[in-house]
This record gives structure tokens, sequence and C-alpha cells, in this order.
């Protein structure tokens, strides 16, 4: 009870911060673990994807801006996947059915969706609110992270250069 209530505490501050978004100001940090069973029944582990750049978006059903991004997020991955590039969303506090409907609605069923029905994985990234998107770098590093919503812009900006394409 007392992690539930330490989440909503986490994720209720950082929805009132606002967005701000950070390229690794104070360097690189390490990225916390990733893993486990997708919200499809497959596997994904970031140290697995040592080598890729992984873009990692903390997303929940009942949150707007969340679903307005997500169809970005899509794109995104399969414009960049063939150099490199993963997509994979966090699915903060939420039940499968309800994160199947919302991929559904807005044609991203494609993404790679771990779920995190308590928040745990969320809290381990530091996670201030939603939506919260981080950029870890082929050597396993959180190069950058915005909270709030990402841009293509933004997007383009941070993850094209570690892919090496222009």
């Amino acid at each position: 009870m007392l992690l539930v209530v330490a989440v909503a505490a986490v994720l209720a501050a950082g929805l009132r911060a606002g967005t701000s978004s950070t390229s690794g100001a104070s360097g690189p940090t390490p990225a916390p673990e990733l893993g486990g069973t997708t919200l499809d029944g497959g596997r994904f582990d970031l140290a697995e994807a040592h080598g890729q750049v992984v873009v990692v978006n903390v997303f929940a059903s009942w949150c707007g801006p969340c679903r307005d991004e997500l169809p970005l997020l899509a794109d995104t991955a399969r414009r960049w996947s063939p150099h490199g590039l993963r997509v994979v969303g966090l699915n903060l506090r939420d039940g499968p059915e309800a994160v199947r409907a919302l991929l559904a609605e807005t044609g991203t069923t494609d993404l790679t969706v771990l779920p995190d029905p308590d928040g745990t994985r969320a809290v381990k990234w530091g996670v201030r609110g939603v939506p919260e998107t981080f950029v870890v770098d082929r050597d396993g590093r959180i190069v950058a992270r915005q909270q709030g919503v990402v841009t293509r812009g933004w997007l383009d900006q941070r993850v094209t250069p570690l892919l090496g394409v222009a």
C-alpha cells in the first residue's frame, strides 16, 4: 500500500511540474533495468537491446496527451527501426484491455509495450508524470529525457544523431 501511495505522489508532483527537457546536461546516466513480458506475450529486455538506440515512452490510457503522441512514436519506430531504433512503451497503471483498446484506437498496435500495473518500473526510472520519454543510447545510457509530450522535431534532434542518419 505504501508503494502505491508513493507512486501516486511522484506522478502527481510530476503532472503539476509541467514539461521540461533534458539532454544529458549532467552527462549520460546508465539506464535502469527494464524488461519482462510484453503486452502481446513476447519478451523485451533493455540489456539485450545493447547496440540499439531505444526510446522508452511512459504512457497511460487515461492520459490525453499520451493518446495524442502514440501515433508519432509508432511512426518514429517504423521510420528508424531499420537504422537500429527500438521504441518501447511502458504502460503505467492500466489493465491489458484498456491498453489494447488505446493501441487499437490510435493505430499503434505494433508498438512494443511493457505493462507496469503498479508503477514500480516507472519509479525506478524516476518518472514524474505521464507522458515521459527517455532516449537510451547504444551503450545503455539515458542521454535525453522529456517530461510531457514529444514532438517530431524533439525526436529527430535527439535520435537521428545516435543512429548516424541525417
